[in-house]
């Protein structure tokens, strides 16, 4: 592994998609960016994963990120709700494989864990902690965006650990690790 990598963090939405770039230096974080991609504005669920999948190929070949980290959706009870979630997610994990970029999901309370020490933190005790790590001047009005941050930096520190996260280097790991999905 090279001395120098970037990790791009997304936190799925379907309303907004926060993400956060970080850049490794010789075991080092450096915050390169952070922002959400606002939603809300369009009607059309299909419109929304499309420019999901736009962003996210332009973040992609506009940083060059070595590995993607995502939060996975939490369990709720809307079932609607977990659909729209979960094709996000989905769309925006499509963008990352169509690069061949490695991805691994993380749960909410394994990013908040990771971040704060608490697997049951608010956004703004997340927020905050990522401010310290990183010496951020301030803080975003919405905190989707340091949730996005939030997995990178998860990522960063669980990097070389085995922990069973679902982490794919490409469609080929893909297919052949969900045998089980495909229509023959």
């Amino acid at each position: 592994m090279s001395n120098e990598r970037i990790i791009l963090g997304i936190d799925p939405g379907t309303t907004i998609m926060g993400f956060g770039l970080i850049k490794i230096v010789n075991k080092k974080m450096e915050f390169l960016q952070l922002n959400e991609l606002q939603l809300s504005k369009y009607d059309n669920h299909y419109q929304k994963l499309k420019i999901i999948f736009e962003r996210t190929i332009e973040l992609i070949d506009t940083h060059n990120p070595d590995e993607i980290a995502i939060e996975a959706p939490f369990f709720g009870k809307n079932v609607q709700s977990m659909l729209k979630l979960g094709r996000a997610q989905g769309v925006a994990m499509a963008a990352g494989l169509s690069r061949d970029i490695p991805i691994t999901e993380y749960e909410p309370k394994k990013i908040k864990m990771a971040i704060t020490g608490n697997g049951n933190a608010s956004k703004e005790q997340v927020a905050k902690m990522l401010q310290q790590l990183l010496g951020l001047k301030e803080l975003p009005k919405n905190l989707d965006s340091t949730d996005g941050l939030a997995a990178a930096v998860c990522h960063f520190f669980n990097s070389g650990k085995v922990v069973g996260e679902k982490s794919y280097t490409g469609w080929d790991a893909f297919v052949k690790n969900n045998e089980n999905r495909i229509k023959k």
